[in-house]
């Protein structure tokens, strides 16, 4: 189990309030992003695929082999919606609900799904009927807590969530406005947050520009958003450089990394997972993603990741994160078991027998004695800096 903060415990007690069981209705994760179907019939005996995962194989995963006309056509998708909030406002006759407006948004494939669980709050506030500010912000807080329990294995979910509470309601300006003014403020508050975090890919992206160098070697592991923008802007700026790309088992998201960047004409070499020890001398930095920040200055994120630190660690190559502010989550891992379980299913492409376990975790915990810095919208920061920022941030 994680191991939670003392600060997170304190909070936890002092905000823990019992809702009517009937006050919020959970929804399943919608049926267009299936885990995709699985020749092997012993892969899935026993286990189901984490919600965030997914939607990771929805957006990112390559199952077939047309799957560049899937993301073109998801693509296409995004560009009709035009990425526009319908807001019900009582007008379809339908109830508000913010499972379904978080589902709405995170549709988007570029949308990360803290930036749509954000958004999905501030719509909580506009359609909100509350009369006072109490009514306002329990209201604000059972939306969160169904968002979180929609996928309790997602980091960055729970910590957009933990966060938009934080940064929304923090202010000792509403104790002395009316109602309309104070509501106004918030929804101010809630638009702003979610521009940030909207637009915290760019600021990191420009942050990192002046550690790529002409004529460097990447190595990136499977497909990370804000590593795809990292390096997207570096080719936009003329620089001259290579990228040596991991498949990304099991769900090969790597494939998609790569062939972004060829789209971009920069050199790239896709490897099977297991050659990052055999290609780490040709390389001259490390740069991942996480899918969640922890307080020790460790990262989660997908498997293999930590012994990509581990290896690069051992040849005094740098290890750099590229993870946006919403990404930082009031959790202590102390080793690999303490994760929680995100299972996502594998294809071995032969039948198991069934007395042989598969182990189906999707991610691993990489200490911060590995990692040489982090690039967050926040700044670039040291392991050793990440507690002080979720002070911060959390205060």
């Amino acid at each position: 189990m994680w191991h939670r903060s003392a600060s997170f415990i304190l909070d936890k007690n002092q905000n823990d309030t019992v809702y009517p069981a009937d006050s919020v209705t959970l929804t399943p994760p919608p049926p267009s992003i299936s885990t995709p179907q699985n020749p092997n019939p012993n892969l899935n005996r026993n286990m189901s695929m984490s919600a965030y995962y997914q939607t990771r194989a929805a957006h990112h995963g390559v199952v077939t082999s047309d799957w560049l006309a899937q993301s073109q056509e998801a693509a296409t998708r995004a560009v009709a919606t035009g990425g526009q909030e319908i807001v019900d406002g009582g007008k379809s006759g339908r109830a508000f609900s913010v499972i379904d407006k978080f589902n709405n948004w995170r549709k988007q494939p570029d949308l990360a799904e803290a930036v749509a669980a954000i958004r999905a709050l501030a719509a909580v506030i506009r359609n909100s009927e509350a009369k006072t500010m109490m009514e306002l912000e329990i209201e604000l807080k059972k939306a969160s807590d169904s968002l979180k329990s929609w996928d309790t294995t997602s980091i960055s979910l729970t910590a957009g969530c933990d966060l938009f509470m934080r940064y929304v309601t923090r202010t000792s300006a509403l104790e002395y406005e009316d109602f309309n003014s104070a509501r106004s403020r918030l929804i101010e508050r809630a638009e702003k947050f979610g521009e940030i975090s909207y637009k915290a890919r760019k600021i990191i992206a420009m942050l990192s520009q002046d550690f790529i160098f002409d004529g460097c070697t990447i190595l990136v592991h499977g497909f990370s958003r804000v590593v795809m923008e990292v390096l997207k802007m570096a080719a936009q700026n003329k620089k001259l450089f290579r990228v040596l790309c991991t498949e990304g088992r099991p769900d090969r998201s790597g494939l998609r990394l790569a062939n972004e960047l060829a789209k971009l004409d920069v050199p790239v070499k896709l490897l099977i997972d297991s050659a990052v020890a055999y290609t780490m001398d040709e390389v001259d930095m490390v740069f991942v993603g996480a899918d969640g920040v922890v307080e020790s200055g460790g990262i989660i994120n997908m498997m293999g990741t930590y012994q990509i630190a581990l290896v690069a660690h051992s040849m005094n190559k740098p290890v750099y994160v590229a993870a946006e502010s919403y990404k930082f989550a009031r959790l202590y891992p102390l080793d690999q078991k303490d994760m929680g379980p995100a299972l996502r299913p594998i294809d071995f492409g032969v039948p198991i027998p069934s007395k042989v376990e598969v182990e189906t975790s999707a991610r691993d915990y990489t200490p911060p004695q590995y990692l040489t810095l982090l690039f967050t919208d926040l700044g670039v920061l040291t392991p050793s800096v990440v507690s002080d920022e979720l002070i911060q941030l959390y205060l």
